[in-house]
């Protein structure tokens, strides 16, 4: 569970970055744009190469961190079944004494 929330960690990490990082190609991307109005430089910025494999890299880090949340996830359940399991036995233990 320790090696998955460190990878968590930089799972969610990159997801942030890139998040952020999104606004800053978009305005670069705005600002190199050739066109005189505001729809014409955001047409460009949204269909340039560099943003759409920006967004496409936003996509596969939302995918993996997702991904390892719910491992993380599903191991402290484990962790809360087994408390459960074990509070369980012990009541039993004592009622059979």
């Amino acid at each position: 569970m320790i090696r998955h929330s460190r990878a968590y960690a930089i799972a969610k990490a990159e997801v942030t970055y890139l998040t952020e990082f999104r606004k800053s190609k978009k305005a670069i991307l705005f600002a190199s744009a050739i066109g005189n109005t505001v729809a014409d430089k955001e047409n460009y910025a949204y269909g340039h190469p560099e943003y759409v494999k920006l967004l496409k890299d936003l996509e596969k880090a939302v995918v993996e961190a997702e991904r390892l949340k719910w491992m993380l996830t599903a191991a402290q359940a484990r962790i809360d079944i087994y408390r459960t399991q074990e509070a369980s036995n012990r009541a039993l233990d004592r009622n059979t004494q």
